[in-house]
């Protein structure tokens, strides 16, 4: 029997579930604090932006926008862009909105990367995410740079294959190797790809950061495997 006090309770939750998260969970500025936006106005103005000139491969900044050494030998990867460096108010976005649960921040952050996008004029036919492994995704509860591609897909009117790429070996985390070279034996042959909508398709890989090119390399791999054109890494910071 439903009591008047369980009716009441009952209409009280109902009416805070029709209440805005924005009302429920009010945003406030990880940089200074200030109520209605995650990244304010002022925050925005201040964000650590990479401007040219940059290396045309792996898009690291440079005196002049001449080819980094290390991109001479070549690679899968056709090129990579970033937004900003990974420092300051963005790199503790990154840091909530990957570790924190902070998934609200997603089409904040995705709004970034399609003014990058434009910035730099890049063309792709699909959108593609880094993948986590299913051991990873059931740790964490969702996949940061699918959440990123899917809100950036949407901003610059582009399909998302989130299923295109998939890791198919455990290992840690990139931040816990040292060197370049460690680095790409941990995601040595780690990523695959069974989708048969990747060949002669312009493919926009995305990923949070880039420190090595790692990462990005094995999946573009992967996906040139596969028949891709081209593969172009885009993340939203560089780790300089």
């Amino acid at each position: 029997m439903v009591t008047g006090r369980d009716s009441l309770a009952l209409s009280l939750s109902n009416r805070l579930l029709s209440l805005p998260l924005d009302i429920l969970f009010p945003k406030r500025c990880l940089g200074c604090g200030h109520g209605g936006a995650f990244i304010c106005q002022d925050c925005q103005r201040k964000l650590p932006y990479l401007i040219s000139p940059v290396c045309p491969v792996c898009g690291s900044p440079r005196l002049e926008a001449a080819i980094c050494p290390k991109c001479l030998t070549g690679g899968y990867l056709d090129g990579v862009r970033s937004v900003f460096s990974f420092e300051g108010v963005i790199r503790r976005a990154i840091h909530e909105f990957k570790y924190h649960n902070l998934r609200a921040i997603s089409g904040t952050l995705a709004s970034f990367l399609a003014g990058g996008f434009n910035h730099y004029g890049l063309k792709g036919d699909l959108v593609v995410p880094v993948p986590l492994h299913p051991r990873r995704l059931k740790e964490r509860g969702y996949n940061h740079s699918f959440l990123l591609a899917r809100d950036f897909g949407e901003l610059v009117g582009l399909e998302v294959l989130p299923q295109a790429l998939v890791r198919t070996r455990y290992s840690e985390p990139q931040v816990s190797s040292k060197g370049l070279a460690e680095r790409q034996h941990n995601v040595e042959g780690a990523f695959a790809c069974y989708s048969d909508r990747i060949e002669e398709k312009h493919v926009i890989l995305i990923d949070d950061v880039v420190t090595s090119g790692a990462t990005l390399g094995a999946c573009a791999s992967a996906l040139k495997k596969a028949g891709a054109a081209s593969v172009w890494g885009f993340t939203l910071a560089r780790e300089l």
